[in-house]
């Protein structure tokens, strides 16, 4: 039987063929699924909207346009950026950014409290400490493979200082600056590679 004879029995209510394009479409929702981020939600969020799309396919197929295949790839794709675009827009600001102002205790239920939320443009906790750990782990790498006048002659750089400026501030010459600048370039190339 073909999805287009399928797809209109299950639009007249039949159960079993309803499940059977389902289950036939899933990897191709899967597929799919897999070029998209959903902002607050994870691959099995995406692959629930795609599954929606694949069941408002079959509803309102009509098999006068268009292969029941064609017609369902379109209907999950517009389903999911219609999810992507909803979980993205500035309304929904309040939803993926809040911080609840008290934490619940372990042995709390939480039906029994009335959370209170505020919001919060702020990196999650969790992204400050990963963040933070990853600063510190790097300067120290770096202080590990840098010599003290490529430190120094890192540090000035980063702030802006032309080689001139380098130069009378670190009584350094240029030659030195350019062979430190290159050395250090060299050795972080070194360090990117390792990680």
């Amino acid at each position: 039987m073909t999805d287009e004879l399928l797809a209109l029995k299950a639009k007249n209510g039949e159960e079993e063929a309803m499940n059977e394009l389902l289950t036939k479409y899933k990897s191709t929702v899967n597929m799919l699924a897999r070029s998209y981020f959903l902002i607050g939600g994870d691959m099995e969020d995406i692959v629930q909207e795609g599954m929606i799309g694949l069941y408002k396919a079959i509803l309102s197929f009509s098999g006068e346009k268009a292969s029941f295949k064609t017609f369902a790839h379109i209907c999950i794709k517009h389903q999911i950026q219609t999810a992507i675009r909803k979980a993205s827009s500035q309304k929904n600001m309040l939803l993926s950014s809040a911080l609840p102002i008290y934490e619940l205790e372990d042995n709390e239920d939480d039906m029994d409290k009335n959370e209170i939320i505020l919001p919060s443009q702020l990196p999650s906790p969790d992204d400050t400490i990963l963040a933070n750990e990853n600063i510190k782990e790097l300067k120290k790498k770096i202080n590990e493979n840098l010599s003290n006048l490529e430190i120094k002659v890192l540090s000035l750089y980063l702030k802006g200082y032309s080689y001139n400026e380098i130069s009378e501030i670190g009584e350094i010459s240029k030659k030195s600056i350019d062979n430190a600048l290159s050395r250090i370039k060299n050795k972080l190339n070194f360090l990117k590679k390792a990680e």
